[in-house]
């Protein structure tokens, strides 16, 4: 007997091997047992079974939990002073140089605890999970020394648990250089690589580790010498790459097997070919390109083209993609970027999961997957990206227990 059965709903799948637009499959029901999806079909197909527990969704659409690929969730203070910097005509580069940027936010993340870090960013997750969020990806990066980094990954074990919502922790080693390292660059590198990935590593406290590779960031052979040192440690890599210029860090990060490049703007042909070959992700970061009143959009059919699957992600940051709305993104990446209203809902389920390396439990509604499913009151899937900034689902199901 099966724990769940949903029934009275259409359901999109967002499982490729389903032919319908959206994966979708109308007049169904879903089977749900020991926390992960048993069968998915027409009612008609399931009619046969037995659930402890049925409860008739009206009518309702059904798709998987919204996956959030790509935060910076965790932080002290915010940077509202720099979005009014920006509007009197100051850029991203400028605001960085003046001191401000991602070391701005350092003090106020330095002297606060895990704990109190982790009870600032609790209504920013919230907020996500309201608006259909069921797994983030929550990475450091605004420490910017070994204690304060580790202390950040703490307060997203935190997060993990004392809410119904994945979270998949990300070491941000190299995010921006701290004052009191301008001239030893070095000395900061190899801290990131001899210190912080083996304390991360030792504690259990990442999944993967991230850098931004970037004229104002850190440079390829930076960037090199802290993919190695993943590696040796065994976890994964993924970039911060092309989003001000190309240095060329979407191809370093494929000669590692990255799970992703991010943001992505100026990436070129070599660097999409390189993605394809290496089975990688490209996150699209529509509210960062908004903040920021970029101009120079990712090639989206440059990726089309050549195959690589994208991902849409929040980006949420206190500098430059303060967004707490998983659906506005949908839409952005739509009007924005070109993507179509399936192209932007995979973006946020089938595709985010193969970002997270978790596309075997996550991200379409299968056999065997995890039963992380949001019931949306809409009269098609589109609907999703069509409403700018839709309030969010009306139920929201991790691993089968409403949420």
């Amino acid at each position: 007997m099966w724990d769940l059965m949903l029934v009275d709903c259409h359901v999109a799948t967002m499982d490729a091997a389903v032919a319908a637009p959206f994966g979708a499959i109308e007049n169904a029901a879903i089977g749900i047992a020991d926390g992960k999806v048993v069968r998915v079909g027409k009612r008609s197909e399931l009619a046969g079974n037995r659930a402890a527990k049925v409860e008739a969704l009206g009518g309702a659409w059904v798709t998987p939990g919204l996956i959030d690929c790509h935060t910076h969730l965790v932080f002290g203070g915010n940077r509202a002073h720099e979005f009014e910097m920006r509007l009197e005509g100051a850029t991203y580069e400028e605001i960085a140089k003046a001191g401000g940027g991602i070391v701005s936010t350092v003090g106020a993340t330095r002297s606060a605890s895990a704990e109190e870090i982790a009870e600032q960013a609790w209504p920013r997750l919230k907020a996500l999970m309201r608006g259909g969020v069921t797994t983030i990806e929550i990475k450091s990066g605004y420490g910017l020394d070994l204690e304060s980094e580790l202390k950040l990954l703490r307060a997203a074990r935190l997060l993990a648990e004392s809410e119904r919502v994945r979270v998949c922790p990300t070491l941000l080693a190299l995010h921006a250089l701290p004052p009191d390292f301008k001239e030893r660059r070095a000395e900061f590198v190899a801290m990131a690589t001899d210190e912080l990935i083996p304390a991360a590593k030792a504690e259990g406290l990442a999944e993967a580790v991230d850098a931004f590779c970037e004229g104002i960031g850190f440079t390829p052979d930076e960037v090199r010498a802290l993919f190695e040192a993943a590696v040796k440690a065994g976890l994964r890599v993924k970039l911060h790459a092309e989003q001000l210029s190309n240095l060329n860090g979407a191809a370093l990060a494929a000669e590692y097997g990255a799970l992703s490049a991010d943001h992505l703007e100026h990436l070129d042909e070599a660097g999409a070919a390189a993605m394809a070959r290496a089975g990688m992700v490209g996150v699209l970061l529509p509210g960062a390109f908004y903040a920021l009143k970029e101009t120079h959009k990712p090639p989206v059919d440059m990726l089309r083209r050549h195959g690589v699957p994208m991902a849409v992600a929040t980006d949420c940051n206190p500098g430059t993609s303060p967004v707490l709305s998983a659906t506005l993104m949908l839409s952005m990446a739509c009007t924005l970027f070109g993507l179509t209203p399936e192209e932007a809902l995979a973006g946020m389920t089938r595709n985010a999961a193969k970002a997270l390396g978790r596309e075997a439990e996550l991200g379409t509604i299968a056999s065997g997957k995890a039963a992380d499913l949001c019931v949306w009151r809409i009269g098609r899937p589109a609907e999703l990206a069509y409403w700018i900034g839709h309030p969010g689902p009306e139920r929201r199901y991790l691993a089968g227990v409403e949420a």
